[in-house]
């Protein structure tokens, strides 16, 4: 009697060890084949969404315009919100931020070199912005709205000769020395407002991060009338976010390799400004 009660308990908890183990195997394999749906099922919304929502509307131009207003700026950017499912600005993770963004409505557009010939500049074979003067300059100046103390400030700029540390982190000494650099101007803006502006809406939409995909809207404003002269709207899929939470990773960057759709220029960090140009066309005098 006591052997069969040892032997049965015995059977068990062999029973229950093989049940845990096939559990454990299981769980994985499931997890697994829950991936695999949720990539397909994420690309394949990503596909359609690239096909039925993504891309540039221009409804209305305007010539010669000497400056406008950012209603709203890029704000910086960690390693751990290019990681974050939810975070907002993930489908323009590579858009130059803060005064950066600034600077890209106040540069010149260069042609792109192959084997030293310039490429032709069209809607989709775009250039490069930087401080080298062209006959495609940016504007004259950008109005910003401090988001904290609400007042107006106007930018420009211009290369100038200033006091600069050489990092030893680069190779340098350093020591300062006086180099060439683009230094950027804030003054108060005057009450005479530019009448155009430029916002962005970044979309949060659960179910879509879900599936690693995410979405923004570009829109350039007539301030005055609150009519929208042309929208262009972004899609970022990447299933690098898959297994990330709300607060991302600091060891991981997926947006950022991220697949994209929706604008027609070949660049990466400007794809805003060198959209808002082809609505509100810079004047050649600024």
């Amino acid at each position: 009697m006591k052997l069969t009660k040892r032997f049965n308990h015995g059977a068990l908890l062999a029973s229950l060890l093989l049940a845990s183990v096939v559990g454990c195997a299981a769980e994985p394999e499931k997890k697994s084949r829950l991936s695999a749906e949720t990539i397909k099922a994420g690309r394949a919304l990503f596909d359609e969404r690239c096909k039925t929502v993504a891309g540039e509307k221009i409804y209305r131009t305007i010539e010669d315009v000497e400056g406008i207003v950012l209603l709203k700026v890029r704000p910086k950017r960690s390693d751990a919100d290019l990681s974050s499912r939810d975070w907002p600005g993930a489908a323009f993770a590579r858009e130059w931020t803060e005064k950066g963004y600034i600077q890209t409505f106040l540069w010149y557009e260069n042609a792109s070199l192959l084997n030293g010939v310039p490429l032709p500049i069209s809607p989709d074979r775009r250039g490069y912005l930087n401080t080298t003067p062209s006959n495609l300059p940016g504007y004259g100046y950008v109005d910003v709205a401090d988001e904290k103390t609400g007042e107006v400030w106007r930018y420009s700029g211009s290369e100038r000769v200033v006091p600069t540390v050489s990092s030893p982190l680069v190779g340098g000494d350093g020591k300062t020395h006086m180099v060439k650099r683009y230094v950027l101007d804030r003054n108060p803006a005057p009450k005479d407002r530019p009448r155009y502006g430029v916002t962005y809406e970044d979309h949060v939409i659960s179910e879509e991060r879900a599936l690693g995909l995410a979405s923004s809207t570009v829109k350039v404003l007539d301030i005055k009338t609150q009519e929208v002269l042309g929208e262009m709207t972004m899609y970022a899929w990447t299933p690098g976010v898959l297994n990330m939470g709300p607060r991302g990773s600091a060891s991981a960057v997926p947006w950022l390799s991220a697949y994209t759709c929706g604008n027609l220029s070949n660049t990466a960090g400007t794809k805003t400004r060198l959209f808002v140009d082809r609505v509100l066309k810079p004047g050649k005098g600024t």
